[in-house]
């Protein structure tokens, strides 16, 4: 429980330093990273952990779900049906106080406060913290690392299933049950697109059938041990053309380019930009149509961004994935994708499989 209540201490210190008097804390990733409370369903009865500098934590919750919540060692206050939970939350809040709220709230919970609490005042989580999760401490980097393992266990073993003749959805579901088999308890995406449907960054999977001749886009990913994975690899059906093997090359160098620029202190855009100019330096800038990554942890998209205009300066244990791809419509894609941790002198990759064009059946 230590580990949780500094979460909360850092927490209240963060939004004490942004002006905030304080957080509101709702079902999803924010209630699992600060008490790893999961309520068994989430539903339209208002469960919220409240958080400030004047009192203790206080979790709030429907007296029906108060036996699921018995491991959390904070101050309750429950609910019962008939009565006003909005007026049980108010009594823990300053009347004109402003909070950031989980991004994950409902719109009904949140316009019910506003409506007990008329002069109060609430904003993003996100758009206020968007750091609160961001550094991961070491147990979470090394729970990312074994997800990213699973992962690319996944993938080595894809590698020996046969591509030609087959849909995508079949080799879908290949991925997904190797996922599965290598620990995954939720499998959230596995991107399968061949030929031309690679040239579409989140096709997924459909009924094409994959053909000798395809370049095929590989982005998988989900939770194992309540922390995520997301790894790409482009593959070829059978022996891939100079072009072709041009393009994978541009893509390649970007994401070591990428890589390299890792280190404290640089913001992340400059990741982005160091991805990029591989691409546009050869020609293909306009072929890139996406942000270089994304942070990871309790869900798979979660700040950091690394993109154009992103500040926010990378700090040892933020883990985030560097992903540059080129997409050449009605032809192919390449995507190679990493998951890649901060450390004290640059990046540590969480993905370890080759990053070579491999040629499949």
């Amino acid at each position: 429980m230590k580990h949780f209540l500094r979460r909360m201490e850092r927490a209240v210190a963060q939004a004490t330093s942004a002006g905030l008097t304080g957080l509101l804390v709702t079902p999803g990733p924010d209630l699992t990273y600060f008490t790893g409370y999961r309520p068994t369903a989430i539903t339209e009865r208002i469960t919220m952990l409240v958080l400030d500098a004047d009192h203790d934590p206080h979790l709030i919750l429907p007296v029906l779900e108060r036996g699921d919540a018995g491991g959390v060692p904070l101050a309750i206050t429950d609910w019962s049906d008939g009565t006003d939970p909005y007026a049980a939350v108010a009594r823990l809040l300053d009347p004109t106080g402003r909070y950031a709220i989980s991004d994950s709230a409902w719109a009904m919970h949140l316009l019910g406060l506003q409506q007990a609490l008329p002069g109060s005042s609430y904003t993003s989580m996100t758009g206020t913290l968007p750091m609160l999760r961001a550094v991961k401490d070491t147990d979470e980097v090394e729970r990312l690392a074994a997800a990213g393992k699973a992962a690319d266990a996944a993938y080595h073993e894809i590698l020996s299933v046969r591509f030609e003749g087959r849909s995508e959805r079949a080799v879908g579901t290949d991925l997904a049950a190797l996922l599965t088999a290598h620990g995954h308890s939720q499998v959230d995406f596995t991107v399968v697109g061949s030929g031309p449907n690679g040239a579409n960054p989140h096709h997924e999977m459909g009924e094409r059938v994959i053909r000798r001749g395809d370049m095929v886009v590989l982005d998988f990913g989900g939770l194992k041990d309540g922390y995520g994975s997301d790894t790409t690899r482009t593959v070829h059906v059978g022996p891939p053309t100079p072009d072709e093997q041009d393009v994978f090359a541009v893509v390649l160098r970007a994401q070591q380019a990428g890589f390299e620029a890792v280190r404290p202190g640089v913001p992340c855009q400059e990741i982005d930009r160091a991805a990029r100019r591989v691409i546009e330096q050869a020609g293909y800038g306009e072929y890139f149509i996406h942000r270089t990554g994304h942070g990871i942890g309790l869900t798979t998209h979660e700040p950091p961004y690394l993109v154009e205009g992103e500040q926010q300066v990378l700090v040892p244990g933020m883990c985030f994935s560097i992903e540059p791809g080129i997409y050449l419509p009605g032809r192919f894609g390449v995507r190679i994708e990493d998951i890649v941790t901060v450390t004290e002198t640059g990046g540590r990759r969480l993905n370890n499989t080759s990053r070579d064009l491999h040629v499949v059946a």
